[in-house]
C-alpha cells in the first residue's frame, strides 16, 4: 500500500466540472449566450481576413485563424463556466436567487404598462404646452422669431 497524503483538495480529472448538479440552467444560458458571440466574432475575424484570399495561403489564414478563435475562446469558455470555482459559485448563487424573485403576473404588467403610456403621454401633453407658452412670451418680447406652431396661436390669441 502505498503512503499518500491527503491535502484536502478533491482531485478534478481534466474534463470534470466544478459541482456539476449545481447551477446548470445558469450555466448552460451563459455557455450559449458566450457561445453565439464566440462564433459571431470567428465570422466577423473570418470577413477581416478576407484581404488575404488573393495570397497563396489566403484561406487557410482565414480558416485557421477563426478555428484557433473559436477553441481559445471557447476554452476560456469552458474554464470560467465549469472550472474556474469563483466563477461557478457566482453562477450557482445567481441561480438560487433567481428562484426567489416575485415575478409579475400579467395583469400586473398590462396595469403598469398603461399607467406608463399614460404617463408618458400626459408629459409629452404638458412639455408641448410649457413649450409653447416660453415660445409665445420669447417671441412678444422679441428674443425670438416665432415660426410654425407659435405664429398660429399668436394669431389666435392676437
Amino acid at each position: 500500500m502505498a503512503n499518500t497524503i491527503n491535502t484536502g483538495k478533491s482531485e478534478r480529472g481534466w474534463f470534470q466540472i466544478y459541482k456539476p448538479t449545481q447551477g446548470y440552467w445558469t450555466r448552460l444560458g451563459t455557455a450559449i449566450g458566450v457561445g453565439i458571440l464566440i462564433l459571431w466574432g470567428a465570422a466577423w475575424l473570418f470577413s477581416r481576413l478576407e484581404v488575404y484570399r488573393s495570397t497563396t495561403y489566403g484561406q487557410y489564414i482565414q480558416v485557421g485563424a477563426s478555428i484557433a478563435w473559436i477553441l481559445i475562446f471557447g476554452y476560456l469558455l469552458y474554464w470560467f463556466v465549469g472550472k474556474k470555482p469563483e466563477t461557478v459559485d457566482f453562477l450557482i448563487a445567481v441561480e438560487g436567487e433567481m428562484k426567489k424573485v416575485n415575478w409579475s403576473t400579467w395583469p400586473e404588467v398590462v396595469g403598469a404598462t398603461k399607467v406608463v403610456i399614460l404617463f408618458t403621454i400626459l408629459t409629452s401633453i404638458m412639455l408641448f404646452v410649457v413649450d409653447t407658452v416660453f415660445m409665445l412670451f420669447f417671441s412678444t418680447i422679441g428674443v425670438l422669431k416665432a415660426t410654425g406652431m407659435g405664429d398660429i396661436i399668436k394669431s389666435l390669441f392676437g
